[in-house]
């Protein structure tokens, strides 16, 4: 079974490289999003480290969800999605693989360029510890949450906004959390409690997040 789901995985991967228009655009507007604020704000850096942490989340929240319709769009197409189904794997594992796929190209390379455009907006070395930290628990949560809606818009006519409108409400404890932590280590408050609940939402997610998108999957197709 293992062998299997790093085919899956490897296959996924292959699959998006081949795409790299796709991959690019999450990073492209991630970066774009975050550099336009100074311009619209200011060049004060008081302001903008204030600010820093709400924007540099909600920029990779709405980065992550881009391509949150293709998760399983293509295989559904091609018809590899009721080959899975129909095979001995079981669902929720490859559910769990494709989700390690999406995160890898399009929640990853959020997490590298962070502290980039966090020095940008005055976020100190300890600030940016703690973005690159609260980004790599978050953006997975961002994914498992994002599979389950992604499964049940699957093949649904104007799924894309039906998608953000499922999965948005669940992402806000993320973003609270993600972007409040980064302002507990700016303000010296230390972000130890923010840090310990994106770990657990990180952990519920992946303990219920995959057998909620193998659920979904089966939904959208009976």
């Amino acid at each position: 079974m293992m062998g299997v789901l790093r085919w899956l995985l490897w296959r996924d991967l292959t699959l998006a490289m081949r795409r790299k228009a796709e991959v690019l655009t999450a990073l492209f507007f991630f970066v774009i999003v975050v550099s336009l604020f100074p311009l619209g704000v200011g060049p004060e850096m008081d302001t903008l480290s204030e600010i820093g942490p709400g924007v540099l989340w909600v920029a990779a929240l709405l980065a992550s969800m881009l391509s949150l319709n293709r998760l399983f769009a293509d295989d559904y197409a091609d018809g590899t999605l009721e080959q899975l189904l129909l095979s001995s794997q079981p669902l929720p594992m490859v559910v769990l693989s494709k989700v390690l796929a999406h995160w890898l190209v399009s929640g990853f390379p959020l997490v590298l360029i962070s502290p980039v455009l966090g020095m940008q907006l005055g976020l100190d070395w300890e600030s940016l510890v703690i973005l690159v930290v609260t980004l790599l628990l978050g953006t997975p949560v961002l994914s498992l949450i994002g599979a389950v809606g992604a499964g049940l818009t699957l093949g649904v006519r104007g799924g894309g906004v039906l998608l953000s409108l499922l999965v948005l409400p669940l992402y806000i404890p993320v973003l609270i959390f993600g972007a409040g932590a980064v302002e507990a280590a700016r303000s010296g408050l230390g972000a130890d409690a923010h840090v310990s609940l994106l770990g657990a939402f990180l952990v519920l997610a992946l303990l219920l997040a995959p057998w909620g998108g193998a659920a979904a999957l089966r939904i959208s197709l009976d």
